[in-house]
């Protein structure tokens, strides 16, 4: 039997994933960006300043303890809507929708 013959049922991607798979994928992704986005910007704050925004501490049981507090707060700030970059993302990645105009006709 030749692969090319076979039919897909009604509602299957033809790259195996449905529409609602591939939108929980991109949600998934945008959430994670601007995790990882947050996290950054945590870092370079307590980077940038003596004791950090957790206080104080400078060996490296301390440094790997404020890494994951900032990508856990990271996390959380993202999960509860963050600064809207995820939802922007997932609205320009979905498929078939447009994104919102900014800009007023004169």
């Amino acid at each position: 039997m030749d692969i090319s013959q076979l039919q897909l049922s009604p509602g299957m991607a033809s790259d195996g994933t449905t529409a609602s798979a591939k939108h929980s994928k991109i949600a998934t992704a945008a959430g994670q960006f601007e995790a990882l986005l947050i996290g950054e910007m945590l870092k370079s704050v307590r980077e940038a300043s003596d004791d950090g925004w957790l206080g104080g501490g400078t060996d490296s049981s301390a440094e790997s303890a404020f890494g994951i507090a900032e990508n856990q707060l990271a996390q959380t700030i993202a999960d509860h809507g963050g600064f809207g970059l995820a939802k922007t993302i997932r609205q320009a990645m979905e498929p078939g929708k447009a994104l919102p105009s900014t800009q007023s006709s004169q």
